[in-house]
């Protein structure tokens, strides 16, 4: 076991936060254990539980760390267009889950009926909601209540979508990412005034032909 360093509360909760990110980065959520956790930081797991009752509270709390730290990498401002906004904060989250795996799944498949986790899930996914509707051109009440439905949908929608592809990399991120921009735009245009994507869709890679339905020419 390492040599104990003193440390304050707050420092020491962080230091035990910082060794439980990488285990529970590591590994799948069952493997992960305290003990493990209190020696790889060099404390007593008596001094561990002080600070955390359990591995589920661990686990909320790092993850709750986690939603704070993508959502302070999600600027949203109204000067820049819904297409770069949009991808800059998926571009952020995709990077986390793809370099966090393990975690992601843990919150989304694992403690999927856990109340506290899917709470800070939740809060993230109405921190967001917010946000766009903060930028987003709102003729009315009527129209940010619909905007509001369709992008609580919409999170939820793209939240499946990339749990599932740390599951099963059917495309690339890139591709993840335009999927989900997609969706966005096609579900807002009917409600707004303005077309908030004009130059989307955007044009097939170089050497990829569009996809086309049966009824294309």
């Amino acid at each position: 076991m390492p040599p104990r360093r003193r440390l304050s509360p707050a420092e020491r909760r962080a230091q035990l936060l910082d060794v439980a990110a990488r285990l529970f980065a590591a590994l799948p959520y069952d493997e992960v254990r305290m003990e493990e956790v209190a020696e790889r930081a060099g404390v007593s797991r008596a001094l561990l539980y002080q600070h955390f009752p359990n591995k589920r509270d661990l686990f909320a709390a790092l993850y709750r760390e986690v939603s704070a730290q993508l959502l302070a990498k999600t600027r949203l401002d109204p000067a820049d267009t819904l297409v770069g906004q949009l991808t800059q904060g998926l571009d952020a989250h995709i990077e986390y889950f793809a370099a966090n795996r393990n975690t992601v799944l843990a919150a989304n498949r694992v403690l999927a009926g856990d109340l506290l986790v899917q709470t800070i899930v939740a809060d993230e996914l109405d921190a967001l909601r917010e946000r766009l509707l903060g930028v987003l051109p709102l003729a009315d009440d009527r129209t940010r209540a619909a905007v509001s439905g369709v992008l609580k949908s919409w999170l939820v929608f793209v939240q499946v979508l990339c749990v599932d592809w740390l599951t099963h990399e059917t495309c690339t991120r890139t591709e993840l990412r335009d999927v989900c921009v997609g969706a966005a735009v096609g579900a807002l245009r009917p409600l707004l005034d303005e077309d908030p994507a004009p130059d989307w869709p955007r044009r097939p890679p170089e050497g990829r032909s569009p996809v086309r339905r049966p009824t294309d020419p």
